[in-house]
């Protein structure tokens, strides 16, 4: 495995990695309680009150993101960027940084979250809108560059939401999605796979290549606090890079969505998914806080 350590200690990845060998292969289409589009929008509708403030900070810091989208190569302000299931806009505040907002959209499917960013003042004059991150509204060849951050996990069909970046990206633009990665602890594992899709390493590859992308790269983030620990998975713990080299869609055929959201559900159904996967977000609320304790008892230097 051909891998490069930078700052932080994390990991860019030049070919298949290996964060998950201990842990079984985890099927895509595998039961998860609340990753499926309905419930996420429910989930989101109460977490968004104190999703910056609360349930980020344990997950995905500031230095963090940073770290994150240096792979997406931001290097001029007149860059045209998406950031696509950018929620409250934490990931579009980093973009920002680098390219100015009028050269920015921000989508995600939660007009709760998206209320919470267009309250944000480093956020005006960023386009701010509603969209589904499998069936963008743009044209094809739009974008320079595509950011996804804590979004994937979310989708039904993973494949065609990375598809998806590659149409909307000009040729030669770059998408950076930054997601999870999987559990090899026996409990956290458990807890991963009935809530929603934490992604092996080698998967995220293959997505990326299989829509075309070429210069296809994975830099491992994560918590100062985890030490680089990654056995109880990341919610956010690793940002994937391709480049588009060719102009127009992905060849790569696909047969229909995984999830129609038009279609009614058992409420009886949804409200039992809804309250499982819930439980098991609060699993991962509690593992940070785990590993913040046990940086701060177990001597620097030893394993935790």
């Amino acid at each position: 495995m051909a891998s490069t350590y930078g700052p932080g200690g994390g990991a860019k990845l030049r070919c298949a990695a290996s964060s998950s060998a201990a842990a079984p292969a985890r099927p895509v289409k595998a039961p998860r309680f609340i990753q499926h589009k309905k419930e996420a929008f429910w989930f989101y509708r109460f977490i968004s009150v104190a999703y910056d403030n609360v349930f980020n900070p344990g997950h995905f810091t500031e230095n963090m993101r940073d770290d994150a989208l240096e792979p997406a190569d931001l290097y001029s302000s007149h860059l045209k960027v998406v950031d696509v299931g950018g929620g409250t806009g934490f990931t579009t505040l980093g973009i920002v940084k680098h390219v100015d907002p009028e050269n920015v959209t921000l989508l995600d499917q939660s007009p709760h979250q998206l209320e919470k960013a267009r309250q944000k003042v480093a956020l005006k004059g960023v386009t701010i809108m509603e969209g589904d991150a499998e069936d963008l509204p743009f044209p094809t060849d739009t974008f320079d560059r595509y950011v996804s951050a804590g979004s994937i996990e979310y989708w039904p069909d993973p494949q065609r939401g990375i598809k998806e970046a590659y149409r909307v990206l000009k040729f030669g633009g770059t998408a950076c999605v930054i997601g999870p990665v999987y559990p090899t602890f026996w409990l956290s594992r458990f807890f991963a796979d009935m809530w929603m899709l934490f992604p092996q390493e080698e998967e995220y590859i293959e997505w990326f290549k299989k829509a075309g992308f070429k210069d296809v790269k994975l830099k491992r983030i994560g918590p100062k606090w985890y030490r680089g620990v990654r056995r109880h998975g990341l919610i956010i713990g690793c940002s994937v890079t391709g480049v588009k080299r060719e102009r127009g869609d992905s060849s790569l055929e696909l047969g229909p969505k995984a999830e129609d959201v038009s279609k009614p559900v058992n409420p009886i159904t949804f409200l039992f998914r809804f309250l499982i996967g819930t439980i098991c977000a609060a699993y991962y609320v509690l593992v940070p806080i785990y590993m913040w304790i046990k940086d701060k008892i177990v001597p620097k230097g030893m394993p935790i």
